[in-house]
């Protein structure tokens, strides 16, 4: 009987056929492929939009009308679109400008964010719950609610057609206050502990130790940022009146109405597509700390 049983283990496998795996097994080789095909089609809706934009913008056939269903490739492939756009929108400025107004933004929002995150998470005050839930509630308000009080607040301090107008509501970014507190909370306390019993102050502290330990989320507030400034439209033209300031999105908008573009479709896909090319090289740059920042944010002290 034992040697029965010794020679069905041993039975060698049929080829073509596989053992069968454990329901267990089986339900989580599903559901992965399951995730797998939501996240594909959901990628495809995303890429797809900028795909159309990408070819269209070197369609010259489709500098009156956008072809729809999208095509693959461009029916007439060239490069007059670019050039169009450049000889009639003065992209390179509207790029520097806008530029020059999220580097801005950024160090502005990322001194405070980082400040006040590193206050709220390791520094024992009271009412450090009470400032956070105050912080946070500002974001349940609506930009449109608190745009017309700004504008006049600039106005009365005469710093309208300024970026000074960017640069000073940057220092309530309560959503990057939020981030760094929560980034920073995963980071040991006994770094501050040791540094202040060796006789390092509290803003010594924060610039020698944790610092440099925060560049994950340094990466991800410079993302969020630099997407909020160089995609945002409304602000820009509420608070611009002189033309050579004008941010990118301002300077598309103004420029293809007032000269006809918007009824050339090629030529705005063209120069939107350029316009997103400083967001890209961005992105690219800075990806692999974003991931760091979320793989970060489940450590345990």
């Amino acid at each position: 009987m034992a040697e029965h049983n010794s020679w069905n283990a041993n039975k060698p496998v049929r080829p073509g056929r596989s053992p069968r795996l454990p329901s267990k097994q089986r339900n989580q080789r599903m559901g992965r492929i399951f995730l797998v095909t939501v996240l594909s089609l959901g990628s495809l809706v995303m890429i797809v939009p900028f795909l159309w934009m990408l070819i269209t913008s070197f369609d010259w056939g489709a500098r009156l009308n956008i072809p729809f269903p999208p095509r693959l490739f461009p029916r007439q492939f060239s490069i007059r679109t670019y050039e169009v756009a450049f000889l009639n929108i003065d992209m390179l400025k509207y790029i520097l400008n806008s530029i020059i107004v999220a580097v801005g933004v950024i160090i502005v929002s990322l001194l405070s964010a980082l400040l006040s995150g590193y206050a709220l998470s390791k520094i024992r005050f009271r009412g450090a719950g009470v400032v956070l839930v105050v912080a946070l509630s500002t974001m349940m308000i609506p930009f449109e609610m608190t745009m017309i009080p700004q504008y006049l607040l600039f106005d009365k301090l005469r710093l309208l057609d300024s970026y000074w107008a960017f640069y000073l509501p940057a220092l309530n970014y309560a959503f990057g206050t939020f981030l760094a507190k929560q980034f920073i909370d995963q980071l040991p306390n006994t770094l501050r502990e040791a540094a202040i019993i060796d006789g390092a102050r509290e803003g010594t502290v924060f610039w020698r130790v944790y610092f440099p330990l925060c560049t994950p989320i340094v990466a991800t507030i410079i993302i969020l940022q630099f997407l909020g400034v160089w995609n945002d439209l409304l602000w820009p033209l509420l608070v611009l009146s002189d033309a050579g300031k004008y941010t990118i999105q301002l300077g598309l908008a103004m420029f293809t109405y007032n000269q006809g573009l918007n009824r050339m479709p090629a030529i705005i896909m063209a120069a939107t597509t350029v316009s997103l090319l400083p967001v890209l090289v961005l992105y690219l740059f800075l990806q692999r700390y974003i991931v760091e920042s979320i793989a970060l944010s489940g450590i345990k002290q």
